[in-house]
């Protein structure tokens, strides 16, 4: 292990022999960090944490401390994270509590921007960006490969679902469809699939436009959900995103982001 003289490590805690540890970092008991780790100058890392190889945590950042829930008493809850993460300057991330499951989970190859929250009892998937300010609730969980823009903040137990994308400063307070793009006036609106996203990630074509089109019917069409999910089923889709899409819908408890229906005027040109 390479640790600058000024970093206190508490005796009880685990690191791999090649992580490295910077100037001012204090690390506390029960905290696991696997190979390749690279901790700089003025992190606290707090236990139990959990962190796989390969992570990469920049100044100031808070992983792991106890979280900022009043029912919180002190229980023994946990922090568990995955590969390949990169924790930018001022990020927080809390631990769980015993209410809320016990454990904050964050996957891997993850970029976790400056000043990010991500609060008590989350589950963060894999290949995640969350842009800087976002701010993440209690009980929020983000699916694999969704972007959340900057300064969105995220009401407890809202789903951020797969593949999505927030603009910045968008204000949630119910479930993101998985696959949407959905942007900041109030109300929010989806805007359709997040179609160059969804490319970037390997789908087809044929995917995409059957997604923009289930989305469409959700959002746009002026069908109730019911309804909506009936036409879809009635176009007989093939892609299994769909299906993903119309499983995400039937099993929320909150609502869904859907907007006014209406599309937006253009700006008029001089």
């Amino acid at each position: 292990m390479n640790a600058h003289p000024t970093a206190i490590i508490h005796p009880q805690a685990k690191l791999a022999p090649n992580v490295t540890v910077g100037a001012y970092t204090v690390i506390g008991d029960d905290v696991e960090l696997g190979s390749d780790c690279e901790v700089m100058s003025h992190v606290v890392l707090s236990g139990p944490l959990r962190m796989g190889r390969g992570n990469r945590i920049f100044p100031f950042a808070v992983i792991g401390h106890e979280p900022q829930d009043l029912k919180f008493h002190g229980e023994k809850t946990r922090l568990e994270v995955g590969d390949y993460n990169v924790f930018r300057e001022f990020v927080t991330v809390h631990r769980g509590t015993s209410l809320g499951g016990g454990v904050t989970r964050i996957g891997s190859h993850n970029l976790v921007m400056a000043y990010v929250h991500v609060a008590h009892d989350c589950s963060v998937g894999d290949h995640v960006i969350l842009v800087n300010g976002a701010t993440l609730g209690g009980n929020v969980e983000v699916g694999d490969q969704a972007t959340i823009g900057a300064f969105c903040p995220v009401q407890q137990f809202v789903r951020i679902g797969a593949y999505s994308f927030l603009g910045a400063a968008t204000i949630v307070n119910q479930d993101v469809l998985p696959y949407s793009k959905t942007t900041a006036p109030r109300p929010a609106e989806v805007l359709g699939a997040n179609g160059i996203g969804l490319e970037r990630r390997g789908l087809s074509r044929k995917d995409i436009d059957e997604i923009d089109d289930s989305l469409r019917l959700i959002c746009r069409s002026g069908l109730n959900t019911s309804q909506a999910l009936e036409a879809i089923e009635a176009r007989g889709f093939a892609s299994p995103h769909v299906k993903a899409l119309v499983d995400f819908v039937r099993t929320g408890e909150r609502g869904f982001m859907k907007g006014s229906g209406r599309r937006r005027k253009k700006a008029p040109t001089s």
